[in-house]
């Protein structure tokens, strides 16, 4: 007799979701681990070095799977994912984490899936229908009203940097996500902190030379987690979903990140955690449900 289990076949949507849901519990950590970080580092040392760490697993990788060199487009395809991901959202949201909490920062970042989604118009040619556009206007709606209603929505100084990070990473995951297809998620997000790090080394060096390397354990684990997790690892399972299931779809996923992030603040860092999260991530859950029903027209692979 057939097993239940056996006889049933996941659709590819299905799949790459699942990829996109195991990457937003990579990413869910990053502020608090970034906040933890920046409480004895400098911000540009967690932004900069995160990315210098997490080159040297990549080249590694990189070499012992005897990757070939990525094509000419290719590589300027990469230069924007790793100005997005690797330098931008890093440096914006660790300054940002040493003037606001995890969970306020949480909140902001409720923008990037409905972000990312008009990253992957713009980028990877996907054609959402109105039904999605809905879904996701509704999610990211629901995230930030949950902010305000919880106190933590208030606009402060620190929130340009905020929003500047989401527009980095949306556009860095929209590209990402469009190379993906042909080059391989983790191929991209290792190329990409490869290109990427000449350039962090020389400020890393003079920033260290400046504030020294002191911190206390917490600190440092929440740097070594923004490094491994959060700037490599998470970004596996990310990309590999957006190949399969498409950037527009698969960034809605991190609809759910801000309440994930929220429970982490809540746990590791002593951040209040309101019950009104609870109804608000239920109403978060019906949106990301929606939209998965909701057609998107992908372009053709390049």
């Amino acid at each position: 007799m057939k097993l239940p289990w056996k006889s049933h076949q996941f659709e590819p949507e299905t799949i790459g979701l699942i990829y996109g849901f195991l990457g937003v519990v990579g990413f869910s950590l990053t502020l608090p681990g970034t906040r933890a970080a920046v409480q004895d580092l400098d911000p540009i040392i967690v932004g900069l070095g995160r990315g210098l760490v997490a080159a040297i697993l990549a080249a590694f990788t990189l070499r012992i799977t005897h990757q070939p060199i990525p094509s000419k487009p290719q590589l300027w395809s990469l230069l924007m994912v790793g100005l997005g991901v690797v330098l931008g959202f890093p440096l914006l949201s660790a300054w940002a984490m040493q003037q606001v909490p995890a969970a306020h920062g949480a909140v902001v970042l409720g923008l990037l899936p409905l972000a990312t989604a008009v990253g992957g118009v713009l980028r990877s040619g996907d054609r959402p229908s109105f039904s999605f556009w809905l879904a996701s206007i509704a999610g990211s709606l629901t995230v930030v009203g949950f902010g305000i209603i919880t106190g933590a929505g208030q606009l402060q100084p620190a929130d340009l940097a905020l929003f500047a990070s989401v527009i980095a990473a949306a556009f860095g995951y929209a590209e990402g996500g469009r190379l993906a297809k042909t080059l391989g998620g983790w191929q991209v997000i290792s190329w990409a902190l490869i290109i990427i790090a000449p350039f962090e080394i020389l400020p890393a060096i003079f920033v260290v030379i400046q504030h020294g390397l002191i911190a206390a354990p917490t600190a440092w684990l929440g740097f070594a987690y923004v490094s491994i997790i959060s700037q490599f690892v998470a970004f596996f399972a990310w990309y590999q979903g957006m190949a399969i299931a498409g950037v527009a779809r698969v960034g809605q996923i991190q609809l759910l990140q801000p309440f994930l992030t929220i429970l982490a603040s809540a746990i590791l860092l002593g951040e209040t955690i309101e019950p009104i999260a609870l109804g608000s991530a239920c109403l978060v859950v019906i949106c990301v449900a929606v939209g998965k029903k909701a057609s998107i027209q992908q372009a053709a692979d390049l």
